[in-house]
C-alpha cells in the first residue's frame, strides 16, 4: 500500500475527532495529512501521530492541493457542497452524513459486509452507512450468506452521541436537572421513540434509513424490513434487538458458530452466567457484540440477536476509516 495524502474535513466535531484517533491506531500510511474545519475553528491547532496541525477553513479551494483521500464529517449542507467540489479534483471523498447514501452512484459501504462495492464509485464519493445500519448488517451479513433472509425487525435503542454534542449534552444535562435542549422531550429517566423527522407513513426518517440501507447494502429491494428506533438515556453506544426470518432451517450451535467465525463480530452468548452485549463494555472499542442468539418459536426458522458496538467508532469513524484503507490498497 503506498503513502497517501489524506484530509479530514469537520475535524473539531464528534465524530471528526474520533477520525483521528482511530487512524491513530490504524496502519494507513500517511505522507501529508490535512486538518479542515469552519471558520470558528480555523486557525487552531491540533495534534495527530505527534505532530501539531493548524486547522484550515474550509473552502472551494481547499483541493487544490495534491489529495488522495478525504475523510467528511461536518453534515450534510456541507457534503452537499464540498464532496463534489473535491471529487472533482480526483479525491475520493468517504461521507459520514446521510447526503449521499441513497444516491444510486454512491456506493453504501461497510468493509464486513460488502467490501467489493468498493469498485462501484462513479462519482468520486463513497459513503458511510447510518450508524445503527452498520452493526446490524455486520451481524445479519453472515446469516444472510448461509441461510438467506425472508424478513429483518429491528428494535433499536440508541444512544445520546448519535445525536452529536448536543445529544450528549442534553443527557447530561437531564441528569442535572436542567431543560432539554436538543431533544422535544427529556432524555433522561426517558426512553423517546422518535429519532429523526417523522414522514407521512408513520415512520421517523431514521427508520427508513434503516430499511433503505439494507436493502442497498445487500443489493436486494425484495428483503422485508421493518424499524422501531428509539433513543435511550445512554451516553454511548447503541443496542438492538434484531429479529430476522431466515429462508432456510438451521441449528442453533451452527448459526451461533457462524457468528463467531464472521469478521468484525465478538460473541458475548453466555446468558446463565449473566454475558451478553451492553452498551457500558462495547464503547471505545470496534467490534460488532453479538448475544441473546435464541431460536424464535413463532415462525419456522426465526432468530433473535442482541446487537451493541460504539456508535461515533465502529458505527462512523472506524467504519469510514476502514474504507480509508480498501481505498488505499486499490490506488
Amino acid at each position: 500500500m503506498k503513502k497517501i495524502n489524506l484530509a479530514v474535513v469537520g475535524a473539531t466535531g464528534m465524530v471528526g475527532r474520533t477520525f483521528l484517533e482511530v487512524l491513530e491506531e490504524h496502519s494507513l500510511p500517511i505522507e501529508n495529512f490535512y486538518v479542515m474545519a469552519s471558520k470558528r475553528s480555523a486557525g487552531k491547532t491540533i495534534t495527530f501521530k505527534g505532530k501539531p496541525y493548524v486547522i484550515e477553513e474550509l473552502s472551494e479551494n481547499s483541493f487544490d492541493k495534491p489529495i488522495d483521500i478525504a475523510l467528511f464529517s461536518a453534515g450534510g449542507g456541507i457534503s452537499e457542497k464540498f464532496a463534489p467540489i473535491a471529487a472533482s479534483k480526483g479525491v475520493t471523498v468517504i461521507d459520514n452524513s446521510s447526503q449521499w447514501r441513497m444516491d444510486p452512484d454512491v456506493p453504501l459501504i461497510i468493509p464486513e459486509v460488502n467490501p467489493e462495492d468498493i469498485k462501484l464509485v462513479k462519482k468520486g464519493i463513497i459513503a458511510n452507512p447510518n450508524c445503527s445500519t452498520i452493526q446490524a448488517l455486520v451481524a445479519i451479513k453472515p446469516l444472510y450468506d448461509r441461510y438467506g433472509i425472508k424478513r429483518i425487525v429491528y428494535s433499536t435503542y440508541q444512544a445520546a452521541s448519535g445525536a452529536g454534542r448536543a445529544g450528549w449534552d442534553d443527557l447530561e444535562d437531564g441528569l442535572k436537572g436542567l431543560p432539554n435542549k436538543k431533544f422535544p422531550h427529556p432524555l433522561a429517566n426517558n426512553c423517546l421513540p422518535h429519532i429523526d423527522t417523522f414522514l407521512d407513513n408513520g415512520f421517523t426518517k431514521e427508520e427508513m434509513k434503516m430499511i433503505w440501507e439494507t436493502r442497498k447494502i445487500l443489493h436486494d429491494e425484495n428483503l422485508m424490513v421493518t424499524a422501531t428506533t428509539v433513543r435511550v438515556p445512554v451516553f454511548n453506544s447503541h443496542s438492538e434487538s434484531i429479529n430476522a426470518e431466515l429462508k432456510k432451517p438451521f441449528e442453533i450451535n451452527e448459526l451461533r458458530d457462524i457468528l463467531k467465525n464472521a469478521p468484525g463480530i465478538v460473541v458475548q452468548d453466555s446468558p446463565g452466567e449473566n454475558i451478553y452485549p451492553m452498551a457500558i463494555n462495547a464503547t471505545g472499542h470496534d467490534e460488532v457484540f453479538v448475544g441473546r442468539i435464541r431460536r424464535d418459536e413463532s415462525v419456522e426458522s426465526g432468530v433473535n440477536l442482541w446487537v451493541v458496538a460504539d456508535n461515533i467508532r465502529k458505527g462512523a469513524a472506524t467504519n469510514t476509516v476502514q474504507i480509508a484503507e480498501l481505498v488505499a490498497k486499490a490506488l
